[in-house]
């Protein structure tokens, strides 16, 4: 089953430049409804309010790092099993398996492309074209 390319997406991070490029690959690959968190603690905010269909989200942030976004998600009923992909410019393995472990979805190392991010994404939601 094809995911809806209507399905609410969320960006966090707190560089604008990177928001606008994730915004801009996603609307290269057809999705319409991408919103945008500049932090881990205005994203939980934001979630509460309306649920995404997917969380993207940047490790390195301040106040709430994206691992910590990670962690409250997981820890709420309302919005754990919302997917998440984690994009990060270290590719550590502590960074990877502490990310599995807080039940992350997919891991994107920057830089990274449109394919790329089509590519982790699918695994995570499933086909779309």
């Amino acid at each position: 089953m094809a995911v809806s390319k209507d399905m609410e997406i969320l960006i966090v991070d707190d560089y604008a430049t990177m928001r606008r490029i994730m915004k801009n690959l996603l609307v290269q690959l057809g999705f319409k409804n991408v919103s945008e968190a500049t932090d881990g603690g205005d994203a939980i905010n934001k979630l509460r309010i309306k649920a995404a269909g997917l969380v993207i989200s940047d490790w390195n942030m301040e106040p709430m790092t994206g691992l910590q976004l990670l962690k409250e998600i997981r820890a709420d009923a309302k919005l754990k099993e919302v997917p998440f992909i984690m994009v990060t410019a270290e590719s550590k393995t502590d960074n990877v398996v502490a990310a599995k472990a807080a039940g992350v979805n997919n891991y994107i190392v920057k830089p990274f492309n449109a394919e790329t991010l089509k590519t982790k994404m699918q695994s995570v939601i499933g086909a779309f074209d």
